[in-house]
């Protein structure tokens, strides 16, 4: 994680595993080279950008691209109804 440091945390995570899951974690953090918490701290933060990157931001292909820009240059249509109802009166003014 670019620009942090473990002297940096300072908010404490627990967790409970079984007994398996804390062997093959334990295999992992020795396979990567790192302390556990980097480890984990490291897998929870990719796990949790993973999950809400649809959320934050999306990525298109170029074609997908091409397209979204071809669409969102087309002139806006005249909604006659919509208009109706945005020169109503909000029924939430006072």
């Amino acid at each position: 994680m670019p620009g942090s440091s473990a002297r940096a945390r300072n908010k404490r995570l627990e967790v409970r595993t079984t007994e398996e899951e804390r062997a093959l974690i334990e295999r992992a953090v020795e396979t990567a080279g790192v302390d556990l918490s980097t480890f984990v701290v490291r897998h929870l933060v990719e796990a949790a950008r993973h999950l809400l990157a649809d959320r934050d931001r999306f990525t298109l292909s170029p074609e997908a691209r091409a397209e979204w820009e071809r669409i969102n240059r087309r002139p806006a249509r005249e909604l006659p109804g919509l208009r109706r109802l945005m020169q109503r009166p909000s029924p939430f003014s006072t």
